[in-house]
C-alpha cells in the first residue's frame, strides 16, 4: 500500500539523510516539501532541499518555503554541526536556483495537501514546528484529517511555542523520536564508512556534504567535551524510518507538552508518567528501533 509523506525539514545533513531515505523506498510517495528556519537560514533550507531533490534527479516534488524565524524570539542554527549553509559548506556550482521553489508558501501548502488527501498524508516533521503550528492556528480541523504525524525533535534548540502548539493540539496519532533516543542508537563509524563507499553518485554526493561533520565528530576535543557522541547518529532518519514502517519501533504512550516559562527548562518536552496533565491524547515516545532494518534503509537511500 502506498505511503503518502509531507515533509518539514530545515535542510542540514540528517535532513538530507532522511529525505534520500524516504525517496528510496519504492511504495512511499512524498507529496511536497516544505522549509523552514532551523540548521540554517530559510533560503539555505530551501536551497539545501533542491540540491538534495537534484542529487536523486526527483525535482518533480515541490519545495515550498515556510517560516524564517521562531514564533517569539531570535533564530538560532546549528552551523557548527551543519556547516553554515547546512550540508557541510561543500560547493555545488550546479545547485539548482531559489527559482524552483514553489510561490506558494510553505503553511498555505500543508493544510491544502492534507485536505486533499484527508485521513491518507503522514507528515514528518524533522525541523522547529513553526510551520506546523501556524498551520493549525489557521486550519484547527487540520490534526484530524492526517494519518499521522512523525516527530524528531524533544530539545531545546527549537521553537518552544511552536512545539506547544503542536504537541498539545495535533491530536492525531503522534511518534516522537527525541534527541536522547537517537544517541542511544548511534551506529558504529565502521557502518558509515561503508555505506558513504557505495559506489554511487548519491553515496559521493553525501559523502560530500557530510564530510564536515564527520570531521567535527572525530575530533579530540569534541569528544572529551562530548558535545557529540562518538557514534554515526542520522538524527532525523529515525522519525523518517517510522513513518515509512512504525513496525519496527517500540515506543512509550505517554502525554507531553512543553515547559514555556521555566528559568532552567524552557523549551523542555516533559513526559507525563503520572497523570499530571489530565490528558486523552498521548503521543508514542521511541524508546527502540530494529537497527538492522534501519541499517537497511540508510544503504538504500545511498544506491
Amino acid at each position: 500500500m502506498e505511503k503518502k509523506l509531507l515533509v518539514d525539514v530545515d535542510c542540514g545533513v540528517d535532513d538530507a539523510q532522511a529525505i534520500m531515505m524516504a525517496l528510496a523506498v519504492p511504495n512511499v510517495q512524498i507529496l511536497g516539501i516544505t522549509c523552514v528556519h532551523g540548521n540554517s537560514s530559510i533560503e539555505n533550507v530551501c536551497k539545501n532541499v533542491l540540491r538534495v531533490l537534484q542529487a536523486c534527479d526527483r525535482m518533480e516534488i515541490p519545495v515550498f518555503r515556510g517560516a524564517s524565524k521562531p514564533i517569539l524570539g531570535d533564530a538560532i542554527n546549528a552551523s557548527l554541526f551543519h556547516g553554515h549553509d547546512g550540508l557541510g559548506d561543500a560547493p555545488d556550482p550546479n545547485a539548482p536556483g531559489l527559482e524552483l521553489v514553489q510561490k506558494e508558501g510553505a503553511v498555505s501548502a500543508i493544510i491544502r495537501i492534507v485536505n486533499e488527501h484527508p485521513g491518507e498524508v503522514s507528515l514528518v516533521a524533522t525541523a522547529p514546528l513553526t510551520n506546523l503550528a501556524l498551520a493549525v492556528k489557521l486550519d484547527p480541523m487540520l490534526p484530524e484529517k492526517l494519518k499521522g504525524l512523525y516527530i524528531m525533535g524533544g530539545n531545546t534548540d527549537s521553537d518552544p511555542e511552536a512545539a506547544y502548539i503542536v504537541l498539545n493540539e495535533y491530536l492525531c496519532p503522534t511518534y516522537i523520536a527525541c534527541w536522547e533516543f537517537t544517541c542511544h542508537h548511534s551506529l558504529p563509524w565502521g557502518f558509515c564508512d561503508i555505506w558513504l563507499a557505495q559506489d554511487t553518485a548519491k553515496a559521493r554526493f553525501m559523502k560530500k556534504i557530510f564530510q564536515h561533520s564527520m570531521d567535527l565528530c572525530n575530533n579530540e576535543r569534541v569528544r572529551k567535551e562530548q558535545v557529540y557522541e562518538s557514534g554515526f547518529i542520522s538524527c532525523d532518519s529515525f522519525a523518517m524510518a517510522a513513518a515509512i514502517n512504525d513496525k519496527i519501533i517500540e515506543s512509550d504512550h505517554k502525554a507531553v507538552t512543553v515547559e514555556l516559562t521555566g528559568k532552567h527548562t524552557r523549551g523542555m518536552m516533559v513526559v507525563d508518567h503520572i497523570d499530571e496533565l489530565k490528558k486523552t491524547h498521548k503521543a508514542y515516545i521511541m524508546k527502540k528501533m530494529d537497527l538492522e532494518e534501519f541499517k537497511m534503509l540508510l544503504t538504500n537511500a545511498l544506491k
